[in-house]
């Protein structure tokens, strides 16, 4: 069946318009093409002119393919624009291009230069700006844009986005206003005419088209080919980079991400639905989320996962990225190519990695307001325009969500925020076997190597598996379960004066949160180096202020079981902004500048960093006669609890971890037949 016309919609003019440029640029560049207007369908004629050729053309360079792709552009583009192509080459039209990416900027330039334009006949000018350079800014060249206006020459302005980064006389004088098309398959049959000679016979994938690079297309399209065999290049290029790490699990397969898991197979059904034409985009709420949590914990793992259940390319890239252009309108323009490429490949996963890189704006202070203001005002203006990128999904990756700019987190953007938090036991077992192999130790009971792990992440268990493994390869024998616990063991450098204090202190924790009735106990365990004790809910929402200060207490509880069971603090209570001591003095904090709790009366000042001893220095010691009260109640509850928080701390110093079901467990047997029980001293 004889392959149909890519060329059916597309007018004659801008086919005749798009061969005479290429020819033009070519003998611009001085490089060798297939002439556009010159071929035979005879293959037999075909075959003779070859045989006809210089045998010094294989030597001649070869056309640049971003020329060629930038050819049949702008003969598209202009061609729809009644006398356009006429009034380029023989008067002086205003002309704004807006490219959208920075990617071809450089090759409209070049073509607008030797062929839109008369070469030789009229002088023009182009101002042509990618985003990456300094002079981006539109006051050095508008005295030249007004000079050439005055003479009738052409002015051609070609830009990603014309209106910040072209003069503002151009914008104001612009008499068309042209808006580069997708690349499509009529571009791509007549650029590989100019370089192989023939149209294509078979049909090419509008898939690979929309996910393919200029940098794809300059790979793949080589004189020495046939067209079939640049599109199977292509084809293979576009495959190999459409989903990261083809060979990793599915998001089915993983183990320990709970909700994020139950949202991530939600988007995974509503992606394959929206392709199949069932339901609008604007149907899919699964659009936008943040996902925060400590290091380790698998927020790159789940996206890549994510992208490869739902068969979709991830567009991977972080604030970092963004940062490495040498000035601020190129790390501006990398944020637009970025989400312009996300676009291109809808559907598509976005995943911006340390998205806490470009701080929340009430916290900016010093030299850098203005140039990280524009950063985040472009990233939300990004965001908002969900309605222009169908099909893109973006999950945004923190350690640090309370550094987040509260407006990314506005409905439309990224209003879904899930935690991630260290696997449980269980799900570090399934987590141990998944990184095995299903062929490897089958028999073996992971639980008790989970259990020795406890309080490590996913990422310590890929590398535990990975050393283990390589350690039995250089002994020449078969994995054992030894080998694993070996470098589970190996990680710990806990002595046994550390895991008792630990366990006082995590002990805390629980009495406290058990009589204050404060959040929902998920699990209370020790760590390589440090405890950990997970709730849910500790400030309720619309919570009063006796709740922030039941928190308050909470936090600062396992300071107090150390100070009356051992005699003294230790420094794991403070140290580090993920600290108790931090997250009681946080807590302080906004209950005395945020919500009117404290001795500046009503008042909600927006930063209490800075507010803290310098906007109002008597802050400073409200917030000290709060910590120190907490302290004080935290103390009380557990000298009436003694017994309890003795047994709870002895169970989790021989046991390593609680859930919360063994936590009542202790709760229950240590308080039956005790007259006095548990005392209230919430009060």
């Amino acid at each position: 069946m004889q392959k149909p016309s890519a060329s059916q919609d597309i007018p004659a003019r801008a086919e005749v318009l798009a061969r005479v440029y290429m020819d033009a640029i070519a003998g611009s560049e001085g490089v060798k093409i297939h002439p556009m207007f010159n071929l035979h369908d005879d293959d037999a004629v075909d075959e003779f002119l070859k045989g006809l050729e210089s045998k010094d053309d294989a030597n001649l360079p070869h056309i640049r393919v971003d020329l060629l792709v930038a050819a049949a552009l702008s003969a598209r583009m202009i061609a729809a624009e009644a006398d356009l192509a006429h009034r380029l080459r023989n008067q002086g039209p205003v002309v704004l291009v807006k490219t959208h990416t920075s990617e071809l900027v450089d090759a409209f330039k070049e073509v607008f230069e030797a062929c839109a334009t008369n070469a030789g006949a009229i002088r023009k000018l182009i101002v042509a700006r990618d985003g990456t350079e300094r002079s981006s800014g539109s006051g050095r060249t508008d005295r030249d844009v007004l000079s050439a206006l005055k003479a009738q020459w052409p002015v051609i302005g070609i830009a990603p986005n014309p209106k910040k980064q072209l003069p503002a006389s151009l914008l104001r004088m612009a008499q068309y206003e042209l808006s580069v098309p997708p690349i499509d398959e009529w571009d791509i049959e007549l650029v590989l005419q100019a370089i192989t000679g023939k149209k294509p016979e078979r049909i090419i994938d509008p898939d690979v088209i929309r996910n393919a690079d200029i940098t794809d297309y300059a790979l793949a399209f080589h004189r020495g080919y046939s067209a079939e065999k640049c599109i199977e290049r292509l084809e293979e290029l576009v495959t190999k980079k459409r989903v990261v790490d083809q060979d990793g699990p599915l998001l089915e397969d993983l183990a320990g991400y709970s909700e994020a898991k139950v949202w991530g197979l939600e988007l995974v059904a509503d992606i394959a639905a929206y392709r199949k034409g069932e339901v609008s985009w604007a149907d899919v709420d699964h659009r936008g989320l943040l996902l925060s949590g400590p290091p380790g914990v698998g927020k790159t793992s789940f996206a890549k996962a994510l992208a490869r259940s739902a068969g979709v390319p991830l567009i991977a890239t972080s604030v970092a990225d963004w940062n490495a252009a040498s000035f601020l309108s190129g790390t501006l323009q990398s944020i637009r190519d970025v989400f312009g490429k996300a676009q291109r490949s809808a559907p598509s996963i976005l995943f911006i990695d340390e998205i806490d890189g470009i701080s929340d704006r009430s916290a900016l202070r010093g030299d850098y307001v203005e140039y990280w203001t524009q950063i985040v005002n472009l990233v939300l203006e990004q965001l908002a325009g969900v309605d222009e990128r169908p099909g893109v999904t973006v999950i945004a990756a923190t350690n640090h969500p309370d550094k987040i700019d509260p407006a990314l987190l506005r409905s439309g953007r990224l209003d879904r925020h899930i935690s991630l938090q260290k696997p449980d036991v269980t799900s570090m077992a399934a987590i141990l076997r998944f990184h095995l192999g299903a062929g490897v130790l089958p028999e073996a009971d992971l639980m008790p190597i989970a259990l020795a792990a406890r309080g490590s992440t996913g990422a310590d268990c890929e590398a535990w598996v990975r050393r283990a493994k390589a350690d039995a390869r250089r002994a020449g024998r078969d994995l054992t379960v030894d080998d694993l616990i070996n470098q589970v063991i190996a990680n710990n450098t806990m002595t046994p004066t550390l895991r008792r204090r630990i366990s006082i202190h995590e002990a805390g924790h629980v009495v406290a949160g058990h009589v204050l009735g404060v959040g929902k106990l998920q699990e209370v365990g020790i760590g390589h180096n440090a405890g950990f004790t997970l709730v849910q809910g500790l400030v309720p929402a619309g919570g009063c202020e006796r709740d922030m200060d039941n928190a308050v207490s909470f936090f600062l509880a396992g300071r107090a079981a150390e100070k009356i069971l051992l005699g003294d603090v230790g420094t794991g209570s403070g140290g580090n902004p993920e600290s108790d001591l931090a997250n009681a003095t946080t807590i302080a904090l906004q209950a005395d500048a945020q919500f009117g709790f404290g001795a500046l009366g009503l008042q909600y000042v927006p930063d209490t960093q800075v507010a803290y001893g310098w906007v109002a220095p008597q802050l400073s010691v409200s917030v000290r006669k709060r910590l120190d009260l907490g302290l004080q109640k935290a103390e009380e509850i557990l000298g009436h609890n003694l017994h309890l928080l003795k047994t709870l701390a002895d169970a989790l110093d021989r046991h390593g971890y609680l859930s919360a079901a063994e936590v009542a467990d202790v709760i229950d047997k240590a308080t039956q037949g005790s007259a006095a029980g548990v005392k209230d001293a919430a009060e």
